[in-house]
């Protein structure tokens, strides 16, 4: 008979959330490297603008992990000088943000028609993107945790998440203040970043990762914080995991309540999204800690160990990898174009060969995390 109660409470990092991580960035990766991006299973595409898919879930549960870790290192963060804090949690900050700045850079040259070698134009590359929004969340959710603890982050992320609503609603075109060309997220990138240093993908200027949409994104964090110190309190136990659940099912009712009003959208990361996000979040911790850590059924989990030890470096790496690949010339196509077609669409049908190639990428990079785990390297950014 398995207890209900694995331990009182919890004082270290536990393993359902290393297993969370670790999928997510598995999911990440997959998502991110489709082989035809014309050719997609509808779960694995982004909404096109209002609505959810599995795939928008993915970068907010990246941000619940991050509060959710933090729930524990704050602890060691307490004990320190205001300048010790800044110092440490400053650097890490630049240090993810030029990681994913470079990365948009990479590999910081372009080749004209006639073949010519030319530097590309710093000034001109994209600003943001997912590591620099993990950056600046990381950031401002430990300022607010560091000095206003658990109820400060509640306040943050009450008046964040209406805040954000009021701002898109004035704020935007009175006719569409939630659409693609009028919202004031646009507004305010366009007019603080310029068009030249914003996401191309929507086919204007346009970017998800922007300015004002970081503010309710941060909520996401100080949610996986609160999240965390819940468990901690309470320790891995049933009732644990009933709560859990219950705060998770309360927050999608709110968020499709809310999404009558305020749309669930990814891209400009509203506040009904937000909810939507946390209360599936919820949910996985909560059947991962029912299943690991009072079950106790650990055998299937050292596949996202891997990657949930390594997450950040893993999912930089996955990034230059592909695109080093989408350089290498051959033939009349590049490395990347070749596997593709000859090991790919030569024999299935099209977003199944697309599906194929992002998984097997990953776990491409999955067996790199293994090589790095077998040898104790862990690479902290």
């Amino acid at each position: 008979m398995v207890p209900n109660s694995i331990s009182p409470g919890i004082s270290n990092r536990y393993l359902a959330l290393d297993v969370l991580r670790g999928l997510t960035v598995a999911f990440m990766i997959v998502v991110n490297t489709a082989g035809d991006w014309s050719n997609l299973f509808a779960p694995l595409a982004h909404a096109k603008w209002h609505g959810f898919t599995p795939t928008d879930l993915v970068f907010p549960t990246f941000l619940f992990v991050v509060g959710n870790a933090m729930s524990f290192s704050m602890k060691k963060l307490q004990l320190m000088s205001d300048k010790e804090f800044f110092k440490k949690v400053g650097k890490r900050t630049v240090l993810i943000f030029l990681i994913g700045w470079l990365l948009n850079a990479f590999p910081f040259y372009d080749i004209s028609e006639t073949g010519a070698y030319s530097f590309i134009d710093l000034t001109e590359v994209r600003l943001f993107g997912v590591l620099q929004r993990i950056a600046l969340c990381y950031f401002f959710a430990s300022i607010i945790l560091f000095y206003g603890g658990i109820k400060l982050g509640w306040i943050f992320s009450g008046i964040a998440l209406f805040g954000y609503w009021a701002i898109m609603y004035f704020f935007g075109d009175s006719a569409d203040p939630y659409g693609l060309t009028g919202n004031a997220a646009i507004k305010l990138d366009l007019a603080l970043i310029g068009p030249e240093r914003m996401y191309g993908g929507e086919g204007i200027p346009f970017d998800p990762e922007g300015i004002l949409s970081t503010l309710p994104a941060i909520v996401n964090v100080i949610a996986g914080y609160l999240a965390g110190k819940m468990i901690q309190k309470l320790g891995n136990t049933l009732e644990t995991v009933k709560k859990l659940l219950a705060i998770g099912l309360a927050l999608i009712v709110v968020s499709y309540a809310w999404d009558i009003l305020f749309p669930i959208n990814k891209k400009i990361w509203t506040s009904s999204y937000v909810l939507l996000t946390t209360g599936i979040d919820l949910f996985l911790i909560a059947l991962l800690i029912a299943v690991i850590e009072i079950k106790n059924w650990k055998n299937w989990t050292y596949f996202s160990e891997v990657f949930g030890r390594n997450p950040l470096i893993l999912y930089v790496l996955s990034g230059l990898v592909i695109r080093t690949l989408s350089m290498i010339p051959m033939g009349e196509t590049t490395l990347r174009g070749f596997i593709y077609t000859n090991f790919y669409t030569s024999w299935l049908a099209p977003k199944m060969a697309s599906f194929l190639f992002a998984f097997s990428y990953m776990l491409v990079i999955w067996l790199i995390g293994l090589w790095m785990d077998k040898r104790k390297i862990y690479i902290k950014v």
